[in-house]
C-alpha cells in the first residue's frame, strides 16, 4: 500500500513517514499543496493524509482538485482546526475522515487501517497461492503447514508479489513499492532477494511459484510456458 503524506511541517512529516512505514506502507512526502498535486497526477495513492495549513495552496484546496480530478483515494484530514465547522467543511469536500491535532500515532495507525479496509482493494489479513500462506496479521509464512524464517525486506518482497498474484511485476514496480524508491538501472537488488526467497521458497519443491518472466520481471504462481 502506498500512501501520500502531505505536511509542511517537516519533523512532523518524518514521524509520521517513519510510522507508517514501521506498519509496512510505502510512504510519500509532500511539503506544500503543489507538489501533493503533481505527485497525485503521477501516482494512484492508496491513502492520502492531509493537514490543512499548507503554504500556497490551502489543504482545503488541494481536496478541492483532488476530487475534482476523479481521483477515489481515501482523504484522512489531520488538521490542527480542531472546530466543528472546520470537520463539517473537510468532510463536505470529500475528506473520508479527520483527526485533529495533536494526535496519538496508534490512532492514526487504526483509522488508516479501516480506511482501507473500506476502499475496493480490501487490506486481506491472508494471502494464499496453491500450499503457500501468508499472514499479514502476525507476519508468518508457511508452506505445506511448515513455517518459513523471512527477513523483514523478505516478507514485504513475498507480500507484494502475492499481492499481484497471476499477475507480472516489473523490477521498477518492485523497487517502488517495496524499497520505496526510484528504479535504478544498475541494481540487481531485486534479482538478489528473489533468489533469497526462491531458495526458501521453492528449492527442493517439484512444484515452483516464484517464476521469472524473462526481460519483463517476475510473477508469482504456478509455471506457464516460458517461464523460468
Amino acid at each position: 500500500m502506498r500512501v501520500l503524506v502531505v505536511e509542511d511541517d517537516k519533523p512532523v512529516g518524518r514521524f509520521l513517514q517513519k510510522g507508517l512505514e514501521a506498519e509496512h506502507y510505502a510512504v510519500d512526502v509532500a511539503l506544500d499543496g503543489a507538489a501533493a498535486l503533481q505527485m497525485t497526477e503521477g501516482c494512484n495513492y492508496d491513502l492520502i493524509i492531509l493537514d490543512l495549513n499548507l503554504p500556497g495552496i490551502d489543504g482545503l484546496d488541494v481536496l478541492k482538485r483532488i476530487r475534482g480530478a476523479r481521483s477515489s483515494a481515501p482523504v484522512l484530514i489531520l488538521s490542527s482546526r480542531t472546530k466543528v465547522e472546520d470537520r463539517v467543511k473537510g468532510l463536505d469536500l470529500g475528506a473520508d475522515d479527520y483527526l485533529p491535532k495533536p494526535f496519538a500515532f496508534s490512532e492514526l495507525a487504526a483509522r488508516t487501517r479501516c480506511l482501507l479496509r473500506r476502499t475496493s482493494r480490501p487490506v486481506e489479513t491472508s494471502l494464499r497461492i496453491a500450499d503457500l500462506e501468508l499472514s499479514r496479521v502476525d507476519r508468518r509464512v508457511n508452506r505445506d503447514g511448515r513455517t518459513i524464517e523471512l527477513s523483514p525486506k523478505e516478507f514485504s518482497l513475498l507480500e507484494y508479489m502475492m499481492r499481484n498474484s497471476g499477475r507480472t511485476v516489473t523490477r521498477a514496480m518492485i523497487i517502488e513499492h517495496v524499497w520505496n524508491l526510484s528504479f535504478d538501472t544498475m541494481t540487481n537488488v531485486v534479482d538478489v532477494y528473489v533468489s533469497y526467497l526462491r531458495r526458501k521458497i521453492d528449492d527442493g519443491r517439484d512444484q515452483k511459484l516464484i517464476n521469472t518472466i524473462r526481460g519483463v520481471g517476475y510473477r508469482i504462481g504456478p509455471v506457464r510456458s516460458g517461464e523460468d
